[in-house]
């Protein structure tokens, strides 16, 4: 049987205490329900139902690049009414995955153990043991100890509050057993809604038998109602992806001081400092040492980088054994070649530095190609945009530029040429010239200087 995954992503989220829909506040820098969603696909599902209702139109925009089919729940009248909602759309012969949008952190592991031995005649139900079960619907077994149903807290009777079994909510079905039970769902009870979970009492009748799993981890099922909750899934997430880290052979200074907001791949020997964050998709290789409070966005950095603190770089890629820093940010396609340096408080965008070259302190470097063993002194600028185009500047190898250069793109500097220090360059310099172009300097023999007038 094929397998069709639904989403449960239609309530408001009161207690959030915002506009935005709660399935959208981020956590690890995506959107929670986003987080489900990428589980889901790692088993293949055939067809994901995403079922909204507040802020609909938010969802459907920030999960547009996704294969998604969008459900409407009109009304909030329960997890039974929304899955109901999904009904027309799921093919006969499928088996069904129901995950909550608000529940990120659920791995595809443990669903996938869940749905192992779902067929017509069994169903798979999430529950977890829990030494405080307030607030959580009780699991009831019969006196052969199968499960035979659950009752919500506020339904419950005293003997079975003191029950420690609980819903998570999620479960795994077939199509036409949800077929044969949604449309008998009554809303007979405390909050007067369509409970999903009253499905498992009409399976127990009919003899169909359901397989309790629990989670690989209890943070697995674990819900968000409010800001509180979702801070503490997010140091959560981040404490099991610092120890995924130091078990590959990664060493962190402070394992709590880490946030990885996307994919983080190490290889061996990999130091980081506190503070650090890193976004989409980055890589780092052996012997990499990242300094205090840099943040890395997708980006490569080659064996033996050095990024000492506060560091910014996004969509740069570092060849080897490159330094940078402090205080330097490196822009979208910006690439280092072995060797190369960049000190502190330098800005490179979209440039090459080939092996070897230096950037060491001040400076602005975009639109360029920086030749071998260039060396580019400080407070120099690549003047390269002109108020509509952005034009190239190269320099070539061996290249010595002095302080406080701007030069004006587009524009070529010689091999080996050099650029005396505060000269603004418009026209390119030939192989081994020196380019000077600045006022010549007068001086005045005992020159008074300017004395401070009394103020009468």
């Amino acid at each position: 049987m094929q397998l069709e995954v639904v989403i449960l992503a239609a309530g408001q989220g009161t207690r959030m205490r915002s506009k935005q829909p709660k399935v959208l506040h981020p956590l690890a820098g995506k959107p929670m329900v986003s987080h489900v969603i990428h589980q889901a696909r790692q088993l293949q599902a055939e067809v994901i139902h995403l079922v909204i209702g507040h802020g609909g139109e938010a969802v459907r925009a920030q999960v547009a690049g996704e294969a998604i089919r969008f459900v409407e729940q009109t009304e909030q009248l329960g997890t039974g009414h929304a899955v109901q909602q999904v009904l027309p759309g799921l093919a006969d012969n499928s088996r069904v995955l129901i995950l909550y949008g608000d529940v990120p952190l659920i791995q595809a592991s443990t669903l996938s153990d869940l749905l192992a031995p779902v067929d017509e005649q069994h169903l798979g139900l999430l529950t977890l043991n829990k030494a405080d079960p307030t607030g959580y619907g009780r699991i009831l077994r019969d006196a052969q100890q199968q499960v035979c149903g659950i009752v919500e807290q506020k339904d419950a009777s005293e003997a079975q509050k003191a029950i420690t079994e609980v819903n998570t909510g999620v479960l795994a079905v077939t199509a036409a057993q949800l077929r044969r039970w949604l449309p008998a769902l009554s809303n007979d009870n405390a909050q007067g809604e369509y409970y999903l979970t009253d499905i498992l009492a009409m399976a127990y009748q009919e003899g169909v038998k359901i397989h309790a799993v629990q989670p690989q981890a209890d943070y697995e099922v674990e819900g968000v109602n409010d800001r509180v909750q979702l801070a503490r899934l997010e140091r959560v997430w981040q404490q099991v992806q610092a120890e995924h880290l130091m078990r590959q052979g990664v060493t962190l200074a402070d394992p709590a001081r880490i946030d990885i907001r996307g994919e983080l791949s190490c290889e061996m020997d990999v130091f980081i400092d506190v503070g650090c964050v890193f976004e989409g998709r980055v890589h780092l290789a052996s012997g990499v040492r990242v300094g205090a409070y840099c943040v890395i966005k997708d980006t490569h950095l080659g064996e033996g980088v050095t990024l000492a603190s506060h560091c910014v770089l996004e969509g740069a890629r570092l060849e080897a054994d490159n330094q940078v820093g402090p205080f330097a940010r490196l822009r979208p396609q910006t690439c280092l070649q072995p060797g190369a340096r960049v000190g502190n408080f330098v800005e490179i965008k979209k440039s090459e530095l080939a092996a070897g070259a230096k950037v060491n302190h001040l400076s602005y470097i975009g639109d360029a190609q920086v030749g071998a063993q260039a060396n580019i002194g400080a407070g120099t600028i690549t003047c390269n945009y002109d108020g509509v185009n952005k034009h190239q500047t190269q320099i070539g190898a061996g290249a010595f530029i002095g302080s406080n250069s701007s030069l004006v793109a587009p524009v070529r500097i010689g091999d080996g040429a050099t650029v005396g220090a505060g000269s603004t360059i418009t026209r390119s310099v030939p192989d081994q010239a020196l380019a000077v172009s600045r006022s010549k300097q007068q001086q005045i023999a005992d020159w008074p200087r300017p004395t401070k007038q009394p103020q009468s």
